[in-house]
């Protein structure tokens, strides 16, 4: 039984077996069926033939391997395995970088957070340093491996040719701009952005106005937040880290120059852009240059230096450079401009003291010039500051050191024709006064020590005082010539009344007038009384013996010879009284209490005996038929009339008091003709 059934078993396996060989033929049949219908196909379709055999030569080469040496693949798999695992490295940062995209090109990232964007960036910053480092490394290996392929024909040429072409553009261009495909340059440029933004919104100008007679006031300081400085100056250091520093510095002075030029021009600084070759033009506008100099030097640029110390603390070789940049667009080489433009200016008396003011405001500033603008960074503003000084210490000694020779010159000048005091007198002793008050007195003196000390020579205070009192004394001088010059000698007394009286009451009580001393003084005094005397003497006084009484004796009405010789005497009165009126109501007397004081002595001299006479004598007159041709004057007419004496007419020149300077080219220059005009504005 066992056996029946293990030969039942032995069929039925031999089925199976059947059935299996005719599925495999079937299947055979069918493959071979479909591969002629695809031949047959094929056949019927030659492009698709000579795509095949476009085909060949790749499918050559994908299988050349097969065909290289076994020794040879086997070196060239260690080979390939070292050099991806570089690669592989360098392609998991590139993509670390790529993933820092959203946040680093996103532009509200800057504003909201800037510490988590700089935080950021500093990730891009090293992981482009480690792609920098090993991009070329990881490319040398893979030149190695390809080169390896190429020279044992392991791979396609032009496959190897190409992949080397690529490997060795990769070696050449391994920096960061190529590496991240411009992502550092976008997120620097967004910090730039943010850097201006900042600086934008806090560098608005200062809300000032002028006053006149005052330092500029109602100022709204619009200072930098500490934050805001923070923050600035960390963006600095990243820009500056890349290359960026001379944009940021720019960007800077941009904004900080142009802020506080426009706090600077609120305040009406147009009068540092005048030009003019005379002094007097310019002379109003010194007071508000030295003012607004100050107040730009202590206020504004102090700040400025401040706020550019913070903002380039991680830069400070940026620092002076930058400042210097935000001075000059502040305008501080305006400021030179306008003092150098009023040291070329003709020269004038007003101009000395104008330059002073210049020099006193320099003087003044000198220390915080030497801090602010020291370096060379300030080169230009120290070379222009040094070049002003000097013009201004040669102009103002040049200036000075002429005065008396221009006095002495005057001398050949007529004197006024009326009488009055020579504008000169009147510009010398208010001038002279000013030279020796203060603050004139002192810089002054520092001015020509300083120019002295260049050429080695010594002087000081009281060499300065001698200078301006021999000024005084030559004027003096001067007083005895014109005098002469007169061809009247009464008006010549009339002359040096006036010119004494001048010099008495102006200098008394001045610095000047102490310097000269009392005696000096009532010596002045003494002259006025002598020459007013001499006047009265040598005119007015003339006319009262033509009043006499001597040959007049009381009479009955009617007697003619009586009123023959009143009559005379009378007409004689008259046409000599009219003479002198007439001729001296010309003259003037500069001084309104000299006037009338001298009037009050006329009137005395002449009034009381004309009054008397008339009293006596003038009834004779009076009733002849011809009376009005002798009886002229009533007394109260004479008192009226001659009250009006001396006294100044308007719009009257007076000539006599013009310096006349000599320029280098010796061509006499009327450039202190201004002297009269000039005496009005002296303070």
């Amino acid at each position: 039984m066992a056996a029946a059934v293990e030969h039942r078993h032995h069929h039925q396996d031999e089925e199976d077996g059947e059935e299996r060989r005719m599925a495999r033929l079937l299947a055979a049949r069918q493959a071979l069926r479909a591969g002629v219908d695809r031949s047959r196909a094929l056949a019927r379709s030659t492009p698709r033939l000579e795509e095949i055999q476009a085909r060949l030569p790749a499918m050559e080469a994908s299988v050349r391997p097969i065909r290289a040496p076994a020794e040879a693949l086997a070196v060239a798999g260690g080979n390939i395995d070292r050099a991806l695992g570089p690669a592989a490295a360098v392609l998991k940062v590139f993509d670390a970088v790529h993933g820092l995209e959203p946040t680093l090109l996103a532009r509200e990232s800057v504003a909201n957070d800037l510490m988590g964007y700089l935080a950021v960036l500093a990730q891009l910053e090293a992981a482009l340093r480690l792609l920098s480092d090993n991009c070329g490394l990881a490319a040398q290996w893979l030149q190695d491996i390809v080169s390896y392929l190429g020279e044992r024909s392991l791979a396609d040429p032009r496959f190897v040719s190409d992949l080397a072409g690529q490997l060795d553009g990769l070696k050449k261009g391994s920096s960061a701009a190529d590496l991240d495909a411009g992502l550092l340059a976008a997120a620097l440029g967004l910090l730039e952005a943010e850097f201006r933004r900042l600086l934008a919104d806090h560098s608005a100008p200062l809300a000032m106005r002028e006053h006149d007679s005052a330092t500029p006031a109602s100022i709204v300081p619009s200072r930098i937040p500490p934050s805001v400085v923070h923050k600035l100056g960390l963006i600095l250091d990243r820009l500056a880290a890349n290359g960026r520093l001379d944009s940021c510095s720019a960007a800077y002075a941009d904004a900080r120059g142009d802020t506080v030029g426009v706090s600077l021009r609120a305040l009406g600084l147009d009068y540092l852009k005048e030009t003019s070759e005379d002094a007097q033009v310019l002379s109003p506008s010194v007071e508000r240059w030295g003012r607004h100099l100050e107040f730009a030097v202590h206020h504004l640029l102090e700040a400025e230096r401040k706020l550019c110390v913070a903002v380039f603390e991680r830069r400070p070789e940026a620092m002076p450079s930058c400042f210097a940049e935000v001075a000059a667009r502040a305008g501080i080489l305006d400021f030179l401009k306008f003092g150098r433009a009023l040291a070329d200016t003709r020269k004038d008396p007003i101009k000395l003291l104008r330059l002073l003011d210049v020099f006193d405001s320099l003087n003044k500033l000198r220390l915080d010039f030497n801090r602010l603008f020291g370096g060379k960074a300030c080169a230009e503003i120290q070379s222009r500051t040094r070049e002003l000084v000097k013009m201004v210490v040669d102009g103002a000694v040049e200036i000075f050191e002429e005065l008396l020779v221009q006095v002495e010159l005057q001398r050949n000048m007529p004197p006024p024709v009326d009488g009055g005091v020579p504008r000169l007198v009147s510009f010398v002793a208010k001038y002279c006064n000013q030279l020796l008050g203060e603050p004139y007195r002192s810089v002054l003196t520092q001015v020509i020590t300083i120019h002295r000390s260049w050429r080695k020579e010594a002087f000081n205070d009281k060499m300065l005082v001698e200078a301006v009192l021999n000024i005084v004394k030559t004027l003096e001088v001067n007083f005895e010539t014109w005098s002469k010059a007169y061809g009247d000698a009464t008006l010549s007394s009339l002359f040096m009344m006036n010119v004494h009286w001048h010099f008495f009451k102006h200098l008394k009580g001045t610095k000047l007038g102490e310097l000269l001393g009392d005696a000096w003084l009532r010596e002045h005094e003494q002259y006025k009384d002598y020459y007013s005397a001499l006047l009265l003497r040598e005119s007015w006084a003339t006319l009262t013996p033509l009043l006499s009484r001597e040959g007049l004796i009381m009479f009955s009405k009617g007697q003619a010879t009586a009123r023959d010789l009143v009559k005379q005497r009378l007409k004689a009165f008259n046409s000599n009284f009219d003479e002198m009126f007439q001729k001296q109501s010309t003259w003037v007397i500069s001084d309104r209490d000299l006037q009338q004081k001298t009037c009050h002595l006329v009137v005395q001299a002449i009034v009381p005996i004309y009054r008397s006479f008339m009293q006596n004598y003038g009834p004779l007159v009076e009733q002849d038929i011809s009376a009005s041709r002798y009886v002229k004057y009533s007394a109260e007419d004479l008192d009226k009339m001659l009250n009006t004496l001396f006294l100044p007419k308007p719009g009257r020149p007076r000539r006599t008091g013009s310096f006349q300077i000599k320029n280098s080219s010796d061509k006499i220059t009327s450039a202190m003709t201004g002297l009269y005009r000039s005496a009005s504005t002296l303070k």
